[in-house]
């Protein structure tokens, strides 16, 4: 592989997605969902800005999303084609949503906000970034294990 990133990836894709991020962690900083108080509020019923913070975005990328569909066939930047990758509702996908909301309820904030509010100054969220790797790096260790256990298990 290049420097690049994947093959036929536009020269741009890079600047692109670090400007989106800064998008992102601005409108986070704007409307105040990088303090944990605030995210709190909302998990606690007492304030609802949240809700129309996330459904503004919502709406946002639902129809960017759908005129790029319409209007495109391949993703600009990248080339790849635009489709939908369907989940089945398994174990795995329970366990993560789970342990996601406990984390979110617990530490206040989102990972994405978690590391948009270290920009405003929350530095003791470093403590629940590094449970985040945590928590990473543990669920990779647990899926390489499962996998090794699949593979010695089928016959030769």
């Amino acid at each position: 592989m290049s420097d690049a990133g994947v093959a036929g990836e536009h020269p741009l894709f890079k600047a692109v997605i670090f400007l989106g991020g800064l998008i992102f962690g601005g409108g986070l900083a704007v409307s105040h969902m990088v303090r944990p108080e605030v995210v709190l509020s909302f998990l606690t019923w007492e304030d609802f800005g949240l809700l129309f913070v996330m459904g503004g975005a919502s709406v946002v990328v639902g129809v960017a999303v759908a005129l790029a569909m319409r209007f495109g066939d391949r993703a600009p930047l990248t080339g790849t084609r635009y489709g939908r990758r369907l989940k089945t509702l398994d174990r795995n996908v329970v366990v993560g949503g789970v342990v996601f909301g406990a984390g979110w309820g617990l530490s206040g904030i989102c990972p994405g906000a978690g590391y948009a509010s270290l920009g405003v100054g929350n530095y003791p969220i470093l403590w629940g970034i590094a449970g985040m790797f945590v928590g990473a790096y543990l669920q990779g260790v647990w899926r390489s294990r499962a996998a090794d256990r699949t593979e010695s298990e089928v016959p030769a």
